[in-house]
């Protein structure tokens, strides 16, 4: 194989990687929308207990109980929807790495599985911020990233 075959090879694998990242980023959007927003329904089903865990079991930094209990609900029921249709892709790829890192530091005996679900989760959002929701969203019809 020549140096430009390999480069004409090269490219064509480049360019099939291109056609596969939008794809790619809305199934991750979906998949990290669907986590978080599930979490914050499963806040709201049952308040009480939600404000019982924030008093008692979370230590959120810097907020009291209440206001983490709702800023944490209202950041996964809001920034799923609008990271699912690709609204705002990079703010709401912010708000949930928030989310998920405030999360993490919360929870003081966090198992080694639920930890490496985090990272992956905040890897994901990472990704997102970085790249937004490319050509697959209303950022993009909208003009806004």
């Amino acid at each position: 194989m020549t140096l430009s075959e390999v480069r004409l090879l090269h490219n064509r694998i480049l360019d099939f990687s291109h056609y596969l990242l939008s794809p790619a980023n809305v199934l991750v959007r979906l998949y990290i929308a669907s986590i978080f927003f599930k979490s914050g329904l499963t806040k709201l089903r049952d308040w009480e207990s939600t404000l019982m865990l924030f008093e008692y079991e979370y230590e959120v930094p810097l907020l009291s109980p209440a206001a983490a209990a709702w800023s944490g609900t209202i950041g996964e029921l809001v920034l799923p929807v609008l990271l699912a249709f690709g609204l705002f892709t990079r703010l709401s790829a912010l708000g949930l790495f928030v989310v998920n890192y405030v999360a993490v530091l919360s929870l003081v005996d966090i198992s080694p599985a639920a930890l490496n679900q985090h990272i992956l989760w905040g890897s994901l959002l990472l990704m997102l911020l970085l790249i937004g929701g490319e050509r697959f969203s209303l950022d993009r019809k909208l003009k806004i990233s």
